[in-house]
């Protein structure tokens, strides 16, 4: 799993955000029944990278709303126990700092 948590942010670093929603389904999608915090907050992150994707592609309204789902998830950083807290406090902290320049873009 850590190597798609980094797969994830490389990924975003490289702005191939297709590719890293598609990193993290892989760990979601055998998961995405279980009731965890964990498996929620990965639904979370790869709302965010869906985010960026369609705001790359000029759908700004589009890109708002799948953001507010990553919101919504977010919460559960706090509550999730696990492992890898300090790969998933990192992926928060890269995907708010991208959704910041996205929105500084529209200035």
């Amino acid at each position: 799993m850590k190597s798609k948590l980094d797969e994830y942010l490389k990924c975003l670093d490289e702005r191939r955000f297709y590719d890293a929603h598609e990193a993290l389904e892989e760990v979601w999608f055998p998961r995405r029944f279980e009731k965890s915090n964990e498996v929620q907050l990965l639904k979370g992150f790869i709302n965010a990278a869906v985010s960026f994707e369609l705001y790359k592609l000029g759908r700004k309204e589009q890109s708002k709303k799948v953001w507010t789902n990553y919101l919504k998830y977010r919460q559960l950083l706090f509550k999730v126990e696990s492992q890898y807290l300090n790969e998933y406090n990192q992926m928060s902290r890269y995907v708010e700092r991208i959704n910041n320049q996205n929105n500084k873009a529209k200035i």
